[in-house]
C-alpha cells in the first residue's frame, strides 16, 4: 500500500436513529481507531463537504431509500488521497477527488444493486475527517475549485446535469427553455448549466432577495410564486405559448400541477425530490398523458455523467462555479450547519470545511 502521512484515528458524526423522536440530536460525533484500508479501496483526507436535503431528512426519518444503523452521514466529499489499496490502479497518493453519491453507479440506469450504494445513507458518508472508499465511488476533482466548493458536485451538481443531459435523445440544447424552481442547490445549478449551454431561463422564486441572485446568474425571466400562484402558465406565455422544453422539479407533489401547465408536447419533467412537501392533491395520470410529456425520477446520477460535469465545470471556471452560502461550517459544527439548512434562510449551498 503506498502511503502519505496516515492518522492513526477518525473524527466523525453517526446518526444513532432514523424514527425522527430525537430530531438532529440522533447526530453524534466521536473519534475512534482508523481501520484498515482495503486492497481495492482509496483512503481520502477528507477537506471539504456540503449538506443536502436528504441530509436533513434521515435522522427525522423521512428518508426514503436504503440507510444502516450508526451511519457516518453526507454523500458529498472532496479531499486529497493519503494512500491507496494494492489493487487500486485509478488513483495515486496526492490526488484530489470528489466523492461519487451512488458508489456503485459507474454508467448507464440504476439498478437493485447500485442503489443500496448510497454515501451517507447505505454506506458511510463524508462527515469525518478521514475515509476509505472504493476506487470506483471517486473522480478527479476540478483543478480551479476550493475542497468544499467541489464537494457541492456529489449531489446537487450531478442531479442537475442528469436532469438537463441525462437523457440521450433529449438532452437540453441551445435555445431551448428551462423552468428551475427556487434557489437551493439543484436549481442554482440548474440554472448555470443551461446559461452555459445557451438555453434560456425561467426560474421560479418566493422573494425579491432571492430574485436578485438568480438575475445575477442569469436567469431570463424570474416569476415570484407567492403573488403568481399561477406561474405554469405564466412560464407557458413566456414561451410564446409553446411550453418548456425541461421542468427542474425539485418542490413536489405541491408544484407538479404547475410544472405540467408549463410543459410543451413532449417535452422532459424531471422530478428530483420533494422539498414543498406532500399534499392530497397531486396531478392525476390524464393530467400527465394529456400533454404528451416525458416525466422523470432520478437519483442523482452516475459516473460517467459526473466526469463530463467535472470536465465542464473545469473548462468553465466563472460560470460554473459553485454557489457557496457565505456562512461556511467547520466539522464539529454540523448540528447547526443542519439547522442552518433547514430554517431556509441559506442562498447556495451549505458547505462543511474539514480541517
Amino acid at each position: 500500500m503506498s502511503t502519505q502521512s496516515i492518522p492513526s484515528s477518525v473524527r466523525k458524526w453517526t446518526v444513532t436513529s432514523f424514527d425522527g423522536k430525537a430530531g438532529f440530536d440522533a447526530l453524534k460525533f466521536s473519534e475512534a481507531p482508523l481501520a484498515p484500508v482495503g486492497d481495492s479501496q482509496v483512503l481520502v483526507r477528507i477537506q471539504g463537504a456540503s449538506l443536502n436535503y436528504r441530509d436533513l431528512i434521515l435522522p427525522l426519518g423521512k428518508y426514503p431509500f436504503p440507510a444502516s444503523p450508526n451511519v457516518i452521514p453526507g454523500s458529498d466529499g472532496a479531499g486529497t488521497v493519503l494512500a491507496v489499496g494494492k489493487n487500486v490502479t485509478r488513483f495515486k497518493p496526492g490526488d484530489k477527488v470528489v466523492t461519487l453519491f451512488n458508489h456503485g453507479h459507474i454508467g448507464g440506469s440504476l439498478d437493485h444493486l447500485s442503489i443500496q450504494t448510497g454515501l451517507g445513507g447505505a454506506v458511510d458518508g463524508t462527515f469525518r475527517t478521514v475515509g476509505a472508499f472504493d476506487e470506483q465511488g471517486l473522480v478527479p476533482m476540478p483543478s480551479n475549485l476550493d475542497f468544499h466548493e467541489a464537494a457541492t458536485l456529489t449531489c446537487a451538481g450531478l442531479t442537475a446535469w442528469n436532469a438537463l443531459f441525462g437523457l440521450a435523445d433529449k438532452k437540453l440544447l441551445p435555445g431551448q427553455w428551462v423552468l428551475t424552481q427556487g434557489t437551493g442547490g439543484v436549481s442554482i445549478f440548474a440554472v448555470q448549466f443551461a446559461k452555459a449551454t445557451g438555453a434560456r431561463v425561467i426560474a421560479t422564486t418566493s422573494s425579491d432577495e432571492k430574485a436578485k441572485l438568480l438575475e445575477k446568474l442569469g436567469a431570463d425571466h424570474i416569476i415570484n410564486y407567492r403573488t403568481t400562484p399561477d406561474w405554469g402558465a405564466k412560464a407557458k406565455e413566456l414561451t410564446g405559448g409553446v411550453g418548456v422544453d425541461h421542468v427542474v422539479e425539485v418542490a413536489g407533489p405541491t408544484s407538479m400541477a404547475q410544472s405540467l401547465e408549463s410543459i410543451k408536447l413532449d417535452g422532459i419533467i424531471t422530478i428530483i425530490g420533494f422539498v414543498g412537501g406532500t399534499g392530497e392533491n397531486e396531478p392525476s395520470f390524464m393530467e400527465n398523458l394529456s400533454r404528451l410529456c416525458t416525466t422523470r425520477g432520478i437519483l442523482v446520477g452516475n459516473r460517467v455523467m459526473m466526469e463530463e460535469m467535472c470536465r465542464a465545470v473545469e473548462a468553465n471556471p466563472e460560470k460554473l462555479r459553485p454557489v457557496v452560502d457565505p456562512k461556511v461550517f467547520s466539522l464539529d459544527q454540523l448540528k447547526e450547519a443542519y439547522e442552518y439548512q433547514m430554517s431556509g434562510s441559506h442562498q447556495g449551498k451549505v458547505c462543511i470545511k474539514i480541517e
